[in-house]
């Protein structure tokens, strides 16, 4: 049994007080690289499962948190690699924003965290709560502040991203976000920019530029679905492609990433507020959970009405579930998968 120590940054300042523990766990190494190992690279935190690497997490001088790139279970990445890399070929410079997977948000107390615009606000990484390795699992926990373009924190989160050790053909982790009115109330607005998001690789397109079709799939848990010709065809007659702003538990995005079909499908945890929740998911690539855009998504005569409001001092937690997979919805077994979340989910209330 190997010893691997757990990082914890007690933030009582700015800089904060770091402190270091060691648990005892059994642990990857480079003679047995099953599992998932984690660490420090240049900056950023270096993930590797089964001693491969899946995704490297970006915390310094960023604009927010993220996860990039995201390695598929065949080995190729499933995130699109501008902007973190300016001149990728063969991908559209859009929504320099859209970084391979993260969380933020277009209003927060009328701030924007979603943007990257001069008067957008950031999310600043303030310090680790855990860094676990583990041959089944291993855990990243974050504590960031989110802070206005005039250097004012609105308000401060916890985050946690768990990933799990492949068994089989999927590769899987858990997002957790806990944010904090601990600077006064909170107002998430009511807006579709946001939340929790993932861009796809530009091989996955439902539509291609210049609103060609795409080879690309996006189907809810509800059976909505859009390909290349009917996105196609909605963009012909001005229209939102029929899963845009759409509730559902969850939704699978899948296309051709080198010989293969992958997807990605991204589960609603049934204990999130305002579940299920609304799909931000776009033909071009852009895939996210959105529980405050119900304004933009159907049109209800309250423009406000779908702010969630967090009284000071209180908190509102979300969680999500990634599942990457060969093949379509039905090859990776989605509806399935969620069912077993849903049967880990009760037990958790039990």
């Amino acid at each position: 049994m190997k010893t691997s120590c757990q990082l914890t940054y007690f933030a009582l300042t700015a800089v904060g007080l770091i402190m270091t523990s060691c648990a005892s766990t059994t642990t990857p190494s480079a003679a047995n690289p099953f599992g998932v190992r984690i660490t420090h690279t240049n900056d950023v935190l270096r993930v590797e499962l089964n001693g491969r690497l899946f995704t490297e997490y970006y915390y310094t001088n960023v604009p927010r948190p993220f996860c990039y790139p995201i390695i598929g279970p065949t080995g190729l990445a499933m995130t699109r690699n501008y902007p973190m890399l300016t001149n990728a070929p063969g991908e559209e410079l859009d929504h320099p924003h859209h970084r391979s997977l993260w969380f933020a948000h277009g209003a927060v107390n009328g701030q924007d965290f979603w943007t990257e615009r001069k008067n957008s606000g950031k999310i600043v990484h303030r310090g680790f709560a855990e860094i676990l390795s583990g041959t089944q699992s291993g855990v990243i926990r974050t504590l960031n502040h989110w802070i206005s373009a005039e250097g004012k924190t609105i308000c401060t989160d916890e985050e946690m991203i768990k990933f799990y050790a492949p068994k089989d053909e999927t590769i899987t982790l858990d997002f957790e976000i806990t944010l904090h009115a601990s600077n006064g109330e909170v107002t998430l607005g009511d807006t579709k920019e946001g939340t929790f998001a993932f861009r796809v690789a530009e091989t996955m397109r439902v539509l291609k530029p210049k609103g060609k079709p795409g080879e690309g799939h996006i189907v809810l848990s509800t059976g909505v679905r859009d390909d290349g010709a009917s996105a196609a065809a909605a963009k012909a007659a001005k229209k939102e492609a029929a899963t845009w702003g759409k509730r559902a538990a969850w939704c699978d995005y899948y296309g051709p990433v080198g010989s293969n079909i992958v997807g990605a499908a991204i589960f609603d945890h049934p204990f999130n507020p305002r579940h299920p929740t609304w799909w931000h998911v776009r033909d071009y690539g852009l895939f996210a959970a959105n529980p405050f855009g119900q304004h933009d998504f159907e049109k209800p005569s309250d423009p406000k009405g779908g702010d969630l409001k967090i009284p000071a001092g209180q908190k509102v937690t979300f969680r999500y579930r990634v599942i990457l997979h060969e093949g379509d919805e039905v090859k990776g077994r989605i509806a399935q998968r969620y069912s077993d979340y849903i049967k880990e989910t009760a037990a958790e209330k039990k």
